[in-house]
């Protein structure tokens, strides 16, 4: 492939991921409420997720997921069902006060968070469809080697994607320990993370194809 093909690929991808999403968001969510160490967690369970996503496009599973509407239908609404549990669990703890010493000493299960990363992410049929839509106008076809051209695309996605989910966690992280130090906001950060999955479940539940 052209260094320029990857270039312009790396630019829009850049700019597809800035946009608000449910991947973004949920890094955001996770980050504000347990700190930057949970954002980090999220971030490379996401970026693992995301490495199942471009294995499927590049050998066409994708592709298959997309043309059945029952298999699309189920993996969609499994992930939103999911993304409200998680919502639910925050708002049922919505009453605990944080504080910025219990936010340094609190135990995080990194591990746990991960988990919820990959899950998330897929559970999300519409990453699928993302990469299929977005990897082959930049793939020579001239030039051979398609699916190693996809795969090629879908690393530096994935690259780019790490390198800003992990800013958005440094950057959720502080603005967490601004609001923590008011004891209003505090009461009110697992109300936030909750809000934040409730309002990426329903996205995912009502989005089509």
């Amino acid at each position: 492939m052209e260094i320029m093909s990857i270039l312009a690929f790396l630019g829009t991808a850049v700019l597809l991921t800035l946009m608000p999403g449910p991947d973004n968001l949920f890094v955001l969510a996770q980050s504000i409420a347990q700190g930057k160490k949970a954002g980090i967690a999220t971030t490379f369970g996401l970026c693992t997720g995301l490495l199942v996503h471009i294995t499927a496009a590049t050998l066409g599973i994708s592709a298959l997921i997309y043309q059945s509407a029952l298999a699309f239908t189920l993996v969609k609404y499994a992930g939103a069902c999911y993304l409200l549990f998680l919502a639910y669990k925050s708002f049922k703890a919505k009453d605990s006060e944080l504080t910025v010493d219990r936010q340094e000493s609190q135990s995080i299960d990194l591990l746990s968070l991960y988990r919820k990363g990959i899950l998330m992410n897929i559970l999300n049929p519409k990453v699928s469809l993302f990469f299929l839509a977005l990897l082959p106008p930049f793939v020579n076809q001239s030039a051979g080697h398609v699916s190693l051209q996809m795969l090629l695309l879908g690393v530096v996605f994935l690259l780019q994607a790490l390198v800003i989910f992990f800013a958005i966690s440094v950057f959720s992280g502080k603005v967490r320990v601004i609001l923590l130090k008011n004891p209003r906001v505090s009461r009110k950060i697992n109300l936030i993370q909750g809000t934040l999955l409730g309002i990426i479940g329903l996205k995912v539940a009502f989005s089509g194809k």
